[in-house]
């Protein structure tokens, strides 16, 4: 395994270790992360709320959680994300979901701004895009795959949104919040599944 996925999978958090250390920065006034502003404070407060509105209302299709469960390799699904990420806000109640459809999926998290190393080789266009979904084989101790930051349609909309106005403002996430709303996590459930499907080796990154 690469010192850098071996390193980042030895500080990770399961999901409800992740959500505790959000919620407790908050509750000191502090976002995760080494910047620290009153947006981001602002922007993790309000996904705070969302992670907890996800956890009830986000499931899992019969013909996902089958796909899920007939998989014959035991993975590690490692997440890079920040509290502060309105997708990975989104993103992560699906995730969490899903792992718990089968007993061969681990998920993973760990925070962006800890793990320099890990980001800088699954950058997005050059930049240190997040979430980033992981998929490490566990026998192996390789990634396979990796995917994110969004899925296609959230991606879609905001190229075409920055094409059209040339920024990416607060209306161009309103409208992406929009997208995921009416989305219901069905988009990041095909992908994943899809590409679990797809895994033929697995590279060491």
């Amino acid at each position: 395994m690469k010192s850098s996925v071996a390193k980042a999978l030895f500080n990770s958090y399961t999901y409800s270790e992740y959500k505790k250390i959000v919620s407790d920065l908050l509750s000191e006034g502090k976002s995760t992360g080494n910047e620290q502003s009153e947006d981001l404070l602002h922007y993790s407060t309000l996904n705070e709320t969302r992670l907890k509105r996800l956890d009830k209302t986000i499931t899992v299709p019969e013909e996902v959680s089958a796909k899920l469960k007939a998989l014959e390799k035991e993975y590690i699904w490692l997440v890079i994300a920040e509290g502060w990420c309105g997708d990975a806000a989104q993103i992560l109640p699906i995730l969490n979901k899903m792992a718990l459809e089968s007993n061969k999926i681990d998920l993973k998290i760990v925070f962006r701004d800890s793990n320099d190393e890990l980001m800088n080789q699954f950058l997005t266009n050059g930049a240190r895009a997040i979430p980033k979904l992981l998929i490490i084989n566990k026998e192996l101790g390789k990634v396979c795959k990796h995917w994110g930051p969004r899925p296609q349609g959230a991606t879609d909309l905001i190229k075409n949104y920055k094409e059209q106005f040339g920024i990416v403002d607060e209306e161009a996430k309103t409208q992406l919040q929009l997208w995921y709303l009416h989305d219901k996590g069905l988009s990041v459930q095909n992908e994943i599944v899809e590409i679990m499907y797809s895994i033929k080796e697995c590279v060491c990154l």
